[in-house]
Formats: C-alpha cells, structure tokens, sequence
C-alpha cells in the first residue's frame, strides 16, 4: 500500500492494512460449533483448516498440554466447550506446535464477540521474535522444577459461578472459562480414583463447604486423580474459604497440588521400614512377628471359604553342635543356605517361609491336602539331608505337620504342629511327623 499521511488514511486503507497483516483471521459460530477462516498466512495455512469444529479449534490453539502439542485424555475434553464462551474482549498469548515438531511458534490471540450473538472473530499472529521462543524455553524449565499447582479456581458458592481458572498443565496463563461450580463438580468427580469419588463428592458439596469453613479456613484432601495425559497421579484437594468480611459471603479458592513424587518417595519408604519389619535381618525370610500374620492371615481366609492351610514346623537337627564347633560365623552361613533351600522348595506354591527364632523355621502351605503337604515335607527333608552346607557339613532337620481344622483357632493349631515336630525328634530326628 502507498505510504501516505496520517491524515490521509481512511477507515478502508486501515482495514485493507489489517488484513494484509494479520496472519489468521476467523469467525466463530459457538452455538453452531462452527469456523470459518477469513484468512490464514504463514504458520496458519498449515495450522488451521478453512473450516471445522470450534471445539476442535480450541484444543488445537490452547486447550492441549501446554509444552507440547498432545491432545489432553478423553476425559478432560468434555470440559472444551465451556472455555470457548466469550462476554468480552478476550486477549492472550499461546504457544502452538506444528506436527512433528519439538519448537513452540508462540502467537497472539485477540478474541472480539459480536454483540448480541454466539459469534466471534478470532485475530491471531505468530510473534516470531527468537526472544520468545527462549523465554518459553526457559519456562518450560522452571516449571519443571517448581510448578506443583496442576489447577486452580475462585468459586462463589451462591452465585454458582467459577473465574481465574488456571490449568498449568495447558498454560501459564489463566483460562477464560464460563462453567458452573455445580457443573465442574460433577464433571470432575469421574477424573477422581473411583474408591475416592464418595470423599470427593461429600467435601465439595456446598452445603458442606458453607457449614465446615469458617473464612479464612481451609481443608484437604490427598487422593489419586487422573492428569491431563489420563494417568492416575496422587494430589492434594485443597479449599480455602476467602475472607471477605461478610458471613455469608462463600467465595473459596480451590487448588489441585501434585503430591505424586512426595508420595511415592514416601510409600517407597515405608515399604522398606514395613519389610525390615517383618523380616528376618541374617535369612531375609520372614521374622516371629511377620510369619504369625501370615498364619493369622491363612487361618482368617480359610475360615471365610479359602483355600486350605498346612502348617510345617521345621527344626535343625543338633545345631548348637555346629555353633560349638566352628563359630557362629560358621552356624549363621548354614542358616542362610537352609533358608535358601527353603525359598526354592516353595517356588511357584501359595506359600510364606518364616523363621520363627534360633534354628526354628515355619511353612505355611495353602491349597494342599494333608497328604499332598507330607510329600512335599518328605522332599524337603531329602533336600536337606543330601545339601551340602560348606565348613558346617552336612545336616538334617526334624518337621512337623498339621492341617487346619474347621474350629482351629492359632494355638490349636501351632500346638499341634509344634508337638509333631518334637515327636520327630523323640523319634530319632530327621524325620517327617504328621498330627
């Protein structure tokens, strides 16, 4: 266009400019779910089709996850239609990504609503500035470290109403959105682990809301929920009621924090102290206390119609003699390598090994016969006969069995697999008796 005055511009020259250098310009008909490209340059001639879904429009440009051009899970997208609903002018800044490609193209959206209607005129450009393509890398980093707050809203319980909607994962910015509290809250709950839904219903009723929170306090709530990408991560629910100066003002502040990596340090944790627990430190089998649950445990499941129980009590024969003999040391080994033969006669069973204290070992054996389980001592006995246990030689055990009975209860039956065993001992050791 010629270059003239100021004065000499008209309102045609202006619009004739705009078009000329607008990269992308659309209409949108949201009622209709409908868009129509004006026009489409650069970057938009391969980013935008002539027309299609609004819908779809708006997961391409924003509602995606925010570093990469993947489309958010199934689940979420019902949320689409409600943050592309305008009342006003509408301006932010996006980062989109081409197919195939790792490198942002950062664009300017301005939204214009046509008063009196569904529609809107979408006017977009690409700010193609290097400045912006290493600030978005830069906070891609950061976030990266720092950003634990997946989402946050400001809900008024009695205008129904959400506002200042951020969703990090899809932006920094906040998201325009025209969705209802009720609405959200029963959207929401299918991204909830299912076990949890019932918590989360009941703490995010506004009834309880109003009646539990004073202003100024606020309440959590830790449970696993489905991220953007559709996996199950854990959070902490949190609502914070705003202190307002009115008592009957219900305006909360509500936020999705991911807990995930705190969490599962910590559950890793406590499964080590839980296994150290209940392990045997010399045998790695389980200790006393640990092979009792087991029993407790098989006792409880048989009597609800589980599977049948059988019970081994397994002493070493004339081990104190090793001890004696060559050291500790020496004696510690063996247990070790009979506690390893053991694990392996129990391989591929329903089956716990314990060490119940000194040279005293436990099986409890599920699914088997009392017949089933003698053979199954017999061999282990044989085992142990023909092993070899290094500097300790060569040694036998004494084993004791039983069988669950239906009016068992654990003494009963420990008794009578611990009398068993010292019958096998009386009756010259390294034998198998059954009771």
């Amino acid at each position: 266009m010629e270059n003239k005055a100021l004065e000499d511009y008209t309102e045609e020259d202006l619009l004739r400019l705009l078009n000329e250098n607008v990269d992308a310009i659309v209409m949108v008909d949201a009622k209709l779910n409908e868009y129509r490209t004006i026009t489409r340059k650069n970057i938009f001639k391969e980013f935008i089709d002539e027309t299609g879904s609004y819908e779809d429009l708006i997961q391409k440009l924003w509602f995606h996850l925010g570093n990469s051009s993947e489309e958010i899970s199934e689940d979420y997208k019902a949320f689409t239609s409600y943050y592309g609903q305008f009342k006003g002018k509408y301006s932010r800044r996006l980062n989109i990504f081409l197919e195939g490609s790792d490198t942002p193209h950062i664009i300017q959206m301005n939204v214009y609503p046509i008063k009196g209607t569904d529609k809107y005129v979408f006017a977009m450009d690409e700010l193609d500035d290097d400045e912006y393509v290493e600030q978005f890398m830069t906070t891609k980093k950061v976030n990266t470290i720092q950003n634990t707050y997946l989402f946050s809203m400001f809900v008024d319980l009695i205008q129904d109403t959400t506002s200042s909607i951020s969703v990090t994962e899809i932006s920094e910015d906040t998201v325009y959105s025209n969705i209802k509290y009720s609405q959200w809250r029963l959207m929401a709950v299918n991204m909830i682990w299912p076990e949890d839904q019932k918590h989360f219903l009941k703490i995010t009723d506004p009834e309880y809301l109003k009646e539990k929170l004073a202003p100024g306090r606020t309440t959590s709530f830790d449970c696993m929920m489905k991220n953007l990408e559709g996996v199950f991560i854990w959070v902490k629910l949190i609502f914070s009621r705003a202190q307002t100066g009115s008592d009957d003002d219900f305006r909360f502040v509500f936020m999705v924090q991911n807990i995930n990596d705190n969490v599962m340090d910590m559950m890793s944790t406590l499964k080590k102290y839980e296994g150290l627990a209940l392990k045997d430190p010399l045998t790695g089998l389980f200790n006393h206390g640990g092979i009792k649950t087991e029993i407790l445990n098989a006792i409880d499941i048989f009597k609800k119609g589980g599977d049948s129980v059988a019970l081994l009590m397994i002493d070493l024969d004339n081990f104190k003699t090793i001890n004696d003999s060559y050291g500790h040391a020496i004696g510690d080994e063996a247990l070790k390598d009979f506690s390893g033969i053991l694990n392996s006669s129990v391989s591929g069973k329903m089956a716990s090994v314990g060490r119940w204290g000194g040279e005293e070992f436990v099986i409890v054996l599920k699914g088997h016969s009392i017949d089933e389980a003698y053979d199954f001592a017999e061999e282990l006995r044989e085992k142990v006969e023909e092993a070899d246990f290094g500097d300790a030689g060569h040694i036998t055990c004494s084993i004791g069995l039983s069988q669950l009975k239906a009016d068992d209860e654990f003494d009963d039956f420990f008794n009578r697999v611990d009398k068993a065993m010292y019958a096998s001992k009386e009756a010259g050791r390294n034998k198998v008796t059954k009771a």
